[in-house]
């Protein structure tokens, strides 16, 4: 079972923007506010990023920013430059790949820009936990499979042929994992703490794993220090510490996320749904959704999906 792979599918809620950027100095692009986690990725020439804090980085061919709350932020050749908001246009209203293009007499700068669509109102604590920013900068000697996958997205974008929407679609949701995994690669050993140091600990990752991969089952913190040889009471403190919460309102809150998933995505009853994340009774069930979704889940279904 696969951590990260699973929190990042249980958060997706639809598919990925994304926006071919062209500009030629003198540009500035204002991003407004999203509801999901923004990303940039520069394919030729230089800018500057400016944050949601008002911090100035400097981004080269081959960088990658990543903003976790689609905060607003501003894209531009040079931190004076005139400003205009970022308003991509579609010729095909159903494809995730717009373009918008900036002229000027200037250098040329050529950027992939997009947004996923992530449910912040329950946000996992693993993607919480994240900086607002995270700039990488990888190179052929790390992150290989990180810088293999901006050269594919470059080729496609750069040089479209048949196939390349659903190729640049692919490429851009596995983008997001190669990102998360980049930057809690970067973490020095002897200061990773909190989730980047869980999804690697002997004890921790082991125990999560057990947790995701069948969270109806009825855990007590006893059968998930067994599994991993240590004490209830050292198990616990080790797994608050990285976690940040205690084993079993962990469980609770994979078993939410897992039912919240389900209701989403399937039309299982909702019976069903609570029987396979641990819940003897529809009534236990829905108590225990509404407190974590402040919905029943009933009424949590058909606001998602009011045509189900």
């Amino acid at each position: 079972m696969d951590i990260l792979t699973e929190v990042v599918a249980s958060m997706r809620t639809g598919r990925p923007r994304s926006a071919r950027t062209e500009c030629r100095a003198p540009w500035g692009l204002r991003f407004p506010e999203g509801k999901g986690t923004g990303f940039h990725v520069v394919m030729s020439g230089t800018c500057w990023l400016i944050t949601p804090d008002g911090s100035s980085i400097p981004l080269s061919p081959g960088d990658i920013v990543f903003l976790r709350n689609g905060a607003e932020h501003i894209l531009t050749d040079n931190p004076g430059s005139p400003v205009v908001e970022f308003a991509p246009e579609r010729a095909d209203p159903s494809s995730p790949i717009g373009q918008i293009t900036v002229d000027g007499p200037g250098p040329r700068t050529s950027l992939l820009c997009g947004a996923y669509h992530l449910d912040q109102e329950q946000p996992h604590p693993l993607l919480a936990a994240l900086p607002e920013v995270i700039h990488l900068s990888p190179h052929r000697s790390r992150h290989q499979a990180l810088r293999y996958a901006i050269d594919m997205l470059g080729a496609e974008v750069e040089q479209p042929r048949p196939g390349s929407e659903g190729i640049v679609a692919e490429l851009i949701d596995l983008l997001l994992l190669y990102i998360l995994r980049a930057w809690y690669d970067d973490q020095p050993a002897d200061a990773k703490a909190g989730w980047a140091a869980a999804l690697t600990d002997p004890a921790i990752a082991p125990a999560l794993r057990a947790i995701h991969s069948d969270p109806g089952r009825r855990w007590t913190v006893e059968d998930l220090g067994d599994r991993v040889g240590l004490s209830r009471a050292a198990f616990a403190r080790r797994f608050t510490a990285l976690v940040g919460e205690p084993p079993l309102a962990y469980l609770t809150r994979w078993r939410m996320t897992t039912a919240a998933t389900l209701l989403r995505e399937s039309d299982t009853a909702l019976g069903a749904v609570g029987e396979l994340v641990g819940y003897g009774s529809e009534f236990a069930f829905a108590k225990a959704f509404k407190r974590t979704h402040g919905l029943p889940p009933g009424q949590y279904r058909r606001r998602l999906r009011p045509a189900a």
